[in-house]
């Protein structure tokens, strides 16, 4: 076994692997970008290089610069995570040239699987079953266009060298697969720097079942069972669980054998995952990655294994550590990817400071495997995942129940993130039912995705309670510190000579202002807003824990809060809430109508219209490209474009007015 690892990757990829390296007495070196500089992975490893500025082409996707850090270093060995390099068939060669052990397939495996059509032709070759599509290689699009008639419509376009449904488009027409093929080859393009793309059929309510396995260089090769990755948005996964639910034992081994049937084809060495589509008993063979998955630690918990341990033995020339026979799987996972996003905006990639970030514990049952702390920013450069939650449970009922109140304990603020969404998923009950699809989230939006409500008397109530506590908390502290502890001027409650005693507290509420009067008598409140009034108590119960208690019926709030922002999170939902002081100026609220402004710092990809151009209400205007992924700016009504201020190429802000419109009256 080697002794010193470096790891070409960042986030919390970085640190699972530094963490089951350290556990096998393996020294550790973390490489950084000039954005990562006071990353978690840098401050756990061993050692740390930097290797370049913050975008990835010229730092994690810098071949020459991970060869020299890991000579620099004394690493035997190279771990490439999962993304960046880990299916860059040049960086393996690049490592067996340096003399470096790759932890990974060999660079032909991962020619032969990473090339999507290729990979297709190979397995038809060893029987296992592939979807009706077109995967050659004459590109030209009349071939294309001729293609996608005999496929047949609906059909997918997929980048042939790509994954994580970038270069990705579902066509449902004829007269729509021109500008779609366009916009996935720009997409592929981008992201591999190969706009090879591929043709599939779209077949209805599929399933996406994917196989773990595991090859060595002594001829033997295994599956470790199968996951579920049905539920999607974008085309990428974000829960995942093991085993597949309401699969037959048949079928399990069916897909098992076909799996390992695939990996020998591929002369595979290390970890993969072999991707099929599952519609009622048919399944076919859709790509291979060559790599370990974002989702392995379901695997992990079904089976009590440690797959980066399994990695890091391959890759030394051990045997595989069991055979077949010897792998059981107990109970269930399931894996929710915490990402800073925005599911009411397409789940738009979020960016900003996490200023709270409170996991719930983790226990025997509850893992939490993520790359940053509170503090620390989610910037555009890099995929914008926060945490993975991994539960186990002793069967399905329990790891759904388990996911939810994990995620119901989940506290975050300072970026906009999918926790609500997941939770509401974790929540629904066609998915406790398991009746789960790639559709599940469209067919499920409006549950999934409700549009902003007015906060419910008890959020506001304790966004209310919370403010007087820490009013007062505020005021004990400055009567204790040398000023009268009897002056008056250090009374929060409302006090009064001649009457009652009472707050107005005044809060924005989506475009609403909401107040909420609090009576104080002598420590018992009574809260009133509009219709609503009840008596109340509260205390905290810890840090950012509210226990709150409404005319007798007690329950806790997480509330969050950042200056005059106060997120109040209740029974898994969330609500934000500004807290207006009356003492402050009033600010005038900024007139942005008429303009469509970027919604993230990102790169003119194409603009589709032009000065003076009258157009419809969901007209492609521009695309944008921001986190490797195309977003298309519309007109949001009838209108006339009055100004275009950015041309292809440029590079736009967050909040940039890309163009001035005028809809019609």
């Amino acid at each position: 076994m080697f002794s010193k690892l470096l790891i070409a990757n960042r986030g919390e990829i970085a640190c699972r692997v530094i963490r089951t390296a350290r556990r096998m007495g393996i020294k550790t070196v973390a490489v950084y970008s000039e954005a990562d500089a006071g990353a978690l992975h840098v401050a756990m490893a061993d050692e740390a290089l930097p290797i370049g500025p913050a975008p990835a082409r010229e730092s994690y996707l810098a071949i020459p610069k991970i060869i020299a850090a890991a000579r620099a270093s004394g690493a035997e060995a190279i771990h490439p995570g999962y993304g960046f390099l880990s299916e860059n068939a040049d960086f393996a060669e690049a490592c067996e040239r340096a003399g470096l052990i790759f932890v990974g397939p060999p660079a032909e495996a991962i020619r032969a699987m990473g090339d999507k059509a290729a990979a297709k032709t190979l397995m038809e070759q060893a029987g296992v079953p592939v979807i009706l599509g077109y995967h050659r290689a004459d590109q030209s699009e009349a071939t294309l266009v001729k293609a996608a008639a005999q496929v047949g419509y609906p059909l997918l376009i997929k980048a042939s060298a790509g994954g994580g449904g970038k270069g990705m488009r579902i066509v449902e027409a004829a007269s729509d697969f021109a500008e779609a093929l366009a916009s996935a080859k720009r997409e592929a393009r981008s992201a591999f720097g190969d706009d090879r793309v591929l043709l599939e059929k779209y077949l209805v309510r599929p399933r996406h079942i994917e196989v773990q396995v595991f090859a060595d260089s002594h001829g033997n090769a295994v599956h470790l069972f199968e996951r579920d990755c049905s539920i999607q948005r974008r085309h990428q996964k974000v829960i995942e669980e093991a085993p597949a639910v309401g699969l037959s034992e048949e079928m399990r081994l069916k897909l098992g054998a076909a799996a390992v049937a695939a990996t020998k084809a591929a002369a595979y060495r290390g970890a993969g995952t072999i991707e099929f589509i599952l519609v009622d008993d048919f399944f076919a063979f859709m790509e291979m990655n060559t790599r370990l998955q974002v989702e392995h630690p379901v695997t992990e918990a079904i089976t009590g294994l440690d797959l980066v341990e399994w990695q890091l033995r391959v890759a030394a020339g051990e045997a595989l550590p069991l055979g077949q026979d010897a792998i059981r799987h107990r109970g269930h996972a399931i894996e929710a990817r915490i990402y800073a996003e925005d599911p009411a905006r397409d789940f738009l990639p979020a960016t900003g400071r996490l200023a709270i970030l409170a996991p719930p514990a983790e226990t025997a049952s509850v893992r939490i495997d993520t790359g940053v702390r509170a503090g620390d920013t989610v910037t555009i450069h890099y995929d914008p995942l926060i945490a993975k939650l991994i539960v186990h449970g002793a069967d399905r009922t329990a790891a759904v129940q388990r996911l939810a109140e994990a995620l119901s304990q989940y506290r975050i603020a300072g970026v906009v993130t999918n926790r609500e969404f997941l939770y509401r998923v974790a929540t629904h009950p066609a998915y406790a039912a398991g009746e789960i699809d790639t559709g599940f989230i469209g067919r499920h939006r409006a549950a999934l995705i409700p549009p902003q409500t007015p906060a419910p008397f008890a959020a506001l109530g304790a966004a209310s309670l919370a403010h007087v506590l820490d009013a007062a908390s505020s005021a004990r502290a400055r009567g204790t510190s040398g000023g009268d502890p009897w002056s008056p001027w250090h009374r929060r409650d409302g006090w009064r000579l001649n009457g009652e005693t009472y707050q107005d507290l005044l809060w924005r509420d989506g475009a609403e202002e909401r107040q909420v009067r609090v009576h104080n008598a002598n420590g018992a409140y009574r809260l009133a807003s509009g219709n609503h009034s009840c008596a109340a108590a509260a205390a905290w119960e810890s840090d950012g824990i509210l226990v709150l208690t409404l005319d007798g019926t007690r329950r806790r709030a997480a509330v969050m809060q950042q200056r005059d922002a106060v997120t109040v999170q209740l029974d898994g939902i969330e609500h934000r809430l500004y807290y207006i002081d009356p003492l402050s100026p009033t600010v005038a609220v900024d007139e942005t109508g008429g303009r469509l402004s970027a919604p993230m710092p990102g790169k003119i990809i194409a603009v589709k219209t032009a000065a003076g151009k009258r157009v419809k209400r969901g007209e492609a205007l521009l695309v944008l490209e921001a986190m490797k992924m195309e977003h298309t700016i519309v007109a949001p009504a009838d209108g006339t474009v009055e100004r275009v201020n950015y041309a292809a190429g440029d590079l736009v802000e967050e909040g940039a007015a890309l163009i001035a419109f005028a809809a019609e009256k």
